[in-house]
């Protein structure tokens, strides 16, 4: 049987050394996918109260793209949360060597205006939508510890909090969610293109969220900011460079990274 409380202290000790994670399945090879978000949900508890990190902010959906679960062997996407302290609002000047390894993913988040509860599930997405009170362009920041991609796998991934390390977000606009499908996202760094893309469907994997968070017993809360995918793939940035990720009718979100 997996040891819930020893795989939370020991992610809490390593991200109090800035330590990088082995993955969790190579000691556990038996560990499920419930198992992971049951030590995430700890990891989570024992940030908020020991390590500093105060409470969540909101949350992160990972591996939205069919092509990204067929390479981590999954059906399904992934989540983790947000904690409100390092969610900060653009423009945004962060330390490189607050982190190990920064990478940056470039998204839509969503902020939720009312609280979506658990006992009304299952939503889809034309009911989840009037639960989104606004839209906007954000970076999520990838802290991945410098880890093996060719290593790891979805259940060690989501007991590490899918690589959270905080977000940037632009400033939020009352937009339908439903029109963001297929809205173009555009990248500059360093005042040069570094790339483009389209988002796909917020509301579906927004529901997504809410029904699975609705089989763990709890819903989304009014203020909560969610990170609903990558419209353009995961690049890393360095000291010195300064990132713009603009989203077509609703704005931008700007960082500098010292």
């Amino acid at each position: 049987m997996t040891d819930i409380g020893k795989w939370a202290d020991y992610l809490l000790e390593a991200e109090a050394r800035r330590e990088a994670v082995a993955p969790i399945t190579d000691a556990d090879p038996e560990l499920t996918l419930d198992d992971a978000y049951r030590i995430q949900d700890e990891v989570h508890r024992l940030f908020e109260v020991e390590g500093g990190h105060g409470p969540l902010g909101g949350h992160k959906i990972a591996l939205t793209s069919r092509a990204v679960q067929e390479l981590c062997g999954v059906d399904r996407p992934a989540y983790g949360a947000v904690f409100a302290s390092v969610i900060r609002r653009s423009p945004a000047v962060l330390k490189a060597a607050d982190f190990m390894h920064l990478g940056l993913e470039f998204e839509l988040a969503v902020q939720i205006g009312r609280d979506v509860p658990a006992s009304a599930a299952p939503y889809d997405r034309d009911s989840i939508a009037p639960f989104v009170d606004a839209c906007m362009p954000a970076f999520e920041l990838i802290e991945d510890r410098n880890a093996d991609y060719t290593k790891t796998d979805v259940r060690s991934l989501i007991v590490e909090n899918c690589w959270n390390g905080g977000a940037v977000a632009g400033t939020p606009k009352s937009v339908p969610v439903e029109r963001l499908v297929g809205i173009a996202g555009r990248l500059t760094i360093a005042g040069k293109p570094a790339g483009e893309g389209k988002a796909e469907d917020p509301c579906a994997t927004l529901a997504w969220l809410a029904n699975h968070m609705a089989e763990r017993g709890r819903g989304l809360k009014s203020g909560m900011v969610v990170i609903t995918g990558s419209v353009i793939p995961t690049l890393s940035i360095a000291a010195g460079d300064r990132a713009i990720f603009t989203v077509d009718g609703l704005g931008e979100a700007i960082m500098d990274v010292v």
